[in-house]
């Protein structure tokens, strides 16, 4: 039996929750979330109480011993230094997270998580960072920082709204489809028009912002995938997001 400590609870179940609980976890809280990624655990957590259903949100930091039982894994951006701090600990639980992501779990990876899934993250002074392999595509670093408004259009999301601030340039293997094609904006590279990756029910994506609370559709996708994997059914009741749809208004708008 491992000595590791277990991944630290953040927020304990709702007292009953009517319909279930789920398990989200999130990788690496301090090392990988900025721009406001953490938003997109706070996105899933009350859409699940809106609809009667309770959230226990899970931490696995460097040393912890990979929790069992999750339903929906979540992962943040960093910068290439906090990429560095988690990458023993990562390739640790690589087969455990390769295992979860064929096997159908649904997860959420942003910027420097969505790199390191992929296979290798070149940085711009030619250093290595082996990815762990869940996705197949590959980043190499560059000179020019990408910045600003994204738009893009997805056949099964609508439009995706975000925020992009990285100099990664990823480009996609044959085993992965984008998540959207820009609109405004550059996404993963300047080559292609494509915006993040899609496996099996894994999203993928440079949006910060965070990206999820202008983006339902997107919450709802992982909530309905989790919930339908734990419970075999989702009250999936339309909830009301004219707040969000106020965002993505405003974000459509503006320039770049």
């Amino acid at each position: 039996m491992s000595d590791a400590p277990s991944a630290r609870a953040l927020t304990e179940p709702a007292p009953d929750p009517s319909k279930g609980v789920l398990r989200i976890l999130q990788l690496y809280p301090r090392e990988m979330n900025i721009y406001g990624d953490y938003g997109n655990i706070l996105v899933l957590r009350q859409r699940l109480a809106w609809r009667g259903y309770g959230a226990e949100i899970l931490e696995h930091s460097t040393g912890d011993a990979f929790p069992s039982d999750i339903d929906l894994v979540v992962g943040g951006g960093g910068q290439d230094s906090g990429q560095l701090v988690i990458q023993d600990d990562l390739q640790s639980i690589a087969p455990t997270l390769r295992h979860l992501a064929d096997d159908g779990t649904p997860m959420l990876v942003i910027c420097g998580m969505y790199q390191l899934f992929g296979s290798v993250f070149r940085t711009h002074d030619g250093l290595d960072i082996p990815g762990i392999g869940v996705l197949d595509l590959q980043t190499q670093g560059g000179s020019e920082r990408l910045i600003g408004n994204v738009v893009a259009t997805s056949d099964e999301f609508g439009e995706i709204h975000g925020y992009e601030n990285h100099s990664g340039q990823t480009f996609l293997g044959d085993g992965v489809t984008p998540l959207g094609t820009v609109v405004k904006g550059v996404g993963n590279n300047t080559d292609d028009q494509h915006e993040g990756a899609r496996y099996r029910n894994v999203v993928a994506s440079y949006l910060h912002g965070s990206l999820l609370p202008k983006n339902p559709a997107i919450a709802d996708f992982l909530l309905r995938t989790a919930a339908l994997r734990r419970f075999g059914s989702f009250d999936d009741d339309g909830l009301d997001d004219s707040l969000a749809d106020l965002a993505r208004t405003q974000t459509r708008a503006r320039p770049r």
